[in-house]
């Protein structure tokens, strides 16, 4: 596969998750990105900005598996990863796969599962593999998490902890769309039957496991120049000595950046990076990735605004 039949892949994606959500196009890119680049996405924002849709429309233009897990404060580890069941038939036990055994797994409100729960996506996410019983049951190399959670509900839910945090490759925040945007989303629906699988009727799969490998491969083959490595090193290790930063990136982030950054230019048409892929990319890659101070805390400065200056201050490369 080429730049040129990449970005045509890419544009065609685009298109199919276009027909059920509107007004997210940067989300929809930066899925595209970690998708490409091997990473997970967590969504963060209200109820009702089409998060939970997003995803189910990204897995409609692949041909992929799709599963779901609703997570609950009861949900228990087996209920994702699956158990060993005594079969009285056969007098052995058999393995009752859990739904982390698909290609695309939605874990919406992830943040509503206890932590022990939660911790059950910490191996399947990073190594894409389930241990059951001491078994390793590989999940295939496209499996991806797009995660959800709801920013605004507190109660009854348990904030992820950095380790599991640190497994996505972007948090993306999902705000509301602007008025001309909304306008068309209100259009759309006046048109379609009051059901909401009508909102994804007619998202054709246009991504085989081929296409996905072909263009994994294409964004093996780009290499970044050690001006781009180094670059985006001196970024995250402003992390570390910010005075708003109490605990700052970790060397997995920087690597994890680096790799966002090569699907980035594929998609853009390129086979080199350049300094405003790492710029766009480090908010989404870092945010979820630092723990802010006292200070910050106090004068009421989110990771963006902490994130924003170090961008400023850290020359970029010429």
């Amino acid at each position: 596969m080429d730049l040129d039949s990449f970005r045509a892949l890419a544009a065609s994606i685009k298109a199919e998750v276009g027909k059920a959500v509107h007004g997210q196009d940067d989300a929809i890119d930066m899925l595209l990105i970690a998708l490409f680049a091997r990473g997970h996405c967590l969504l963060e924002g209200p109820p009702g900005t089409a998060k939970t849709l997003l995803a189910q429309a990204l897995a409609g233009s692949l041909h992929l598996d799709f599963g779901r897990i609703q997570f609950t404060p009861d949900l228990m580890p087996g209920d994702v990863l699956g158990v060993n069941l005594f079969d009285f038939g056969t007098s052995a036990f058999r393995l009752t796969k859990g739904p982390v055994f698909t290609d695309i797994l939605l874990a919406d409100e992830i943040n509503r599962a206890p932590p022990k729960t939660q911790a059950a996506l910490l191996q399947v996410m990073n190594e894409r593999v389930a241990t059951i019983d001491g078994t390793d049951y590989p999940l295939g190399d496209s499996f991806f998490v797009v995660a959800t959670q709801n920013p605004i509900e507190q109660q009854g839910t348990y904030p992820l902890p950095e380790a599991q945090l640190d497994r996505f490759l972007f948090k993306l925040i999902i705000d509301f769309p602007e008025d001309a945007a909304e306008m068309e989303i209100l259009r759309r629906h006046a048109a379609q039957p009051l059901d909401h699988k009508a909102r994804t009727v007619g998202i054709d799969a246009v991504l085989t496991t081929e296409a996905l490998s072909a263009g994994r491969a294409l964004i093996d083959s780009i290499r970044l120049d050690d001006s781009i490595l180094r670059y985006i090193l001196d970024l995250v290790r402003a992390t570390r000595t910010e005075p708003e930063i109490r605990h700052g990136a970790s060397t997995r982030a920087a690597d994890a950046i680096a790799g966002a950054v090569r699907a980035a230019a594929a998609l853009d048409g390129r086979d080199y990076a350049i300094p405003d892929d790492v710029q766009r990319l480090l908010i989404p890659a870092l945010r979820h990735r630092i723990v802010l101070g006292p200070t910050a805390e106090i004068e009421g400065r989110s990771e963006t605004d902490v994130m924003s200056n170090i961008l400023n201050r850290v020359e970029a490369p010429k």
